[in-house]
């Protein structure tokens, strides 16, 4: 694994690192590559809050978590998104074994560290088809917040592509731009 890391608000010991790496590379047992690019950003917010995310990109399959640890307690964060990132993979091991290392998983009659039910199928409730208006991004943000809802899907109008705003749990926007796949 090859490791990339980002400080905000907060500068850290090579020993909170170490540790990092040490808990994260026992993920390395369900990666496809050795070595897979890990960023890992450390930040504290106003409140004493760390943050740690972790994204990893193994081929095409993108793993990533973003937990939190009050008072200053990194190595808890640390664990908290390691943890997470081993539950989704135990969750979804069946649509992953195709695109992660396969031979990693253990026997369905192994016992699990976690207490993870697998998730069978991915169940669609409801469809909604809409018309995507022409809009900026602020009146799209503007009409996701009249709607009290947490994203919203518009054409932007300036270049006609497929936009995606969303309110981020930090309190500001997000803008997502569909880039046409050729």
């Amino acid at each position: 694994m090859k490791f990339t890391y980002a400080c905000k608000k907060v500068s850290l010991n090579d020993s909170i690192k170490a540790y990092a790496e040490k808990k994260i590379s026992k993920l390395a047992k369900y990666l496809r590559d050795d070595d897979a690019p890990v960023s890992v950003t450390f930040s504290v917010q106003k409140n004493h809050l760390c943050t740690v995310e972790i994204t990893i990109h193994d081929g095409g399959t993108i793993l990533r978590a973003q937990t939190q640890a009050p008072d200053g307690d990194m190595r808890g964060a640390v664990d908290a998104a390691v943890r997470y990132i081993e539950r989704q993979i135990l969750k979804n091991k069946t649509r992953l074994s195709k695109r992660l290392r396969g031979d990693s998983f253990p026997p369905p009659s192994a016992p699990d560290d976690f207490d993870v039910a697998e998730e069978k199928e991915f169940q669609i409730i409801r469809t909604k088809r809409f018309s995507v208006k022409p809009m900026s991004p602020e009146e799209a943000i503007l009409q996701m917040n009249l709607l009290n809802h947490d994203f919203f899907v518009f054409r932007d109008s300036e270049n006609e592509s497929l936009s995606i705003v969303y309110q981020r749990k930090d309190g500001g926007y997000g803008l997502i731009v569909a880039d046409d796949a050729t």
